[in-house]
């Protein structure tokens, strides 16, 4: 028993097309005018190209002589093109915590304003402990003075909030 491979297309090509009248166009993008679809055919068929409807919603559908698969070839070509130029941007995250010294926070910094250089988001974020939820004051000023330090580069697309035991910020890069 042999299966049957079925390939799903957008387009309706050749001996698929079966209204009445076209309007064909031309290889070369000439209007060829309105025919039956049997007499598109044949001029595709003589050309030794395919007969292919592009437009079906119009009145009436519209048809175009092209060699299909190389057609086919250069739209996955643009559309592979069209993603490799796209840029994916990254959410990255910092963690602090409410105690942090000023030589750890430089750290922080310098490994923040690396991220928001290559394009990415930041968030930083911290995890209040025990007593520490009673001064939350504290850890929102920590990240104030964490911004401070890397406003140059980024700016802040949320302020800092808390939610639960956790404060966090985002950050995104400067328009260059």
């Amino acid at each position: 028993m042999e299966r049957c491979k079925t390939i799903k297309r957008e387009h309706q090509i050749n001996e698929e097309i079966r209204d009445r009248e076209v309007r064909l166009i031309g290889d070369d993008g000439a209007q060829l005018g309105i025919m039956s679809s049997r007499q598109a055919q044949e001029i595709a068929d003589e050309k030794g190209l395919d007969l292919v409807k592009i437009s079906p919603a119009a009145n009436p559908p519209v048809c175009k002589i092209m060699n299909y698969g190389k057609f086919l070839f250069e739209q996955a070509k643009r559309a592979k093109e069209a993603k490799k130029n796209q840029k994916v941007i990254e959410i990255k995250e910092v963690q602090l915590s409410m105690t942090i010294d000023v030589g750890d926070l430089n750290v922080k910094a310098k490994q923040t304003l690396k991220f928001l250089s290559q394009g990415n988001k930041v968030k930083v974020s911290m995890r209040m402990r025990g007593r520490q939820m009673t001064h939350s004051e504290l850890g929102i000023d920590v990240m104030n003075r964490f911004f401070e330090l890397v406003k140059e580069q980024g700016q802040m697309e949320k302020k800092p909030l808390m939610e639960g035991r956790n404060i966090w910020m985002m950050l995104v890069p400067n328009k260059a």
